[in-house]
């Protein structure tokens, strides 16, 4: 898989639940009063706007009761196409966002100074797992080993 959808899918996906639950909350506090409105307003053929407004009014104050009214009245087809044209902007909007938090390169967000040159504990031949100067995660130079404990840092300092 491409390491830019791999790298927004990894940062994002803590906030699909959030987005789904948005979503629920808009389709039912949102879309169920505009499309109740639409239909009572367009109900006798022509478009009444002063009805659609008060009808908007009264039932943007009370999505639950509106949304129950959908099925009664038998506005529920006008509630689905205004689900499904909410929806896809929501889609869109949604996709968008996570392509605008995809990483720049393949290099983002990996640690700079990571242990990831060895393998399976190879880098415990010279470093510590718990004590001494710290050099990455979980890897600590230890400062009571005999020979060479030189380091070599590699990076630049900034000054703001």
């Amino acid at each position: 898989m491409n390491y830019k959808i791999e790298g927004a899918l990894r940062r994002n996906r803590k906030y699909f639940i959030i987005f789904g639950i948005l979503w629920v909350f808009l389709a039912i506090v949102f879309v169920s009063p505009i499309s109740y409105s639409w239909y009572i307003a367009g109900k006798s053929g022509t478009f009444n706007l002063t009805l659609f407004i008060t009808t908007f009014g009264n039932s943007i104050s009370h999505p639950f009761s509106t949304f129950g009214k959908l099925f009664t009245s038998g506005a529920i087809s006008s509630y689905f196409s205004t689900l499904l044209v909410v929806t896809i902007f929501y889609s869109i909007f949604f996709f968008i966002g996570i392509a605008k938090s995809a990483p720049k390169n393949e290099y983002s967000d990996i640690e700079h100074g990571s242990s990831d040159w060895s393998q399976r504990g190879e880098q415990y031949q010279i470093l510590d797992k718990n004590k001494g100067i710290i050099l990455a995660e979980n890897n600590y130079l230890p400062v009571d080993k005999r020979g060479n404990v030189n380091v070599l840092v590699v990076g630049r300092i900034r000054f703001w």
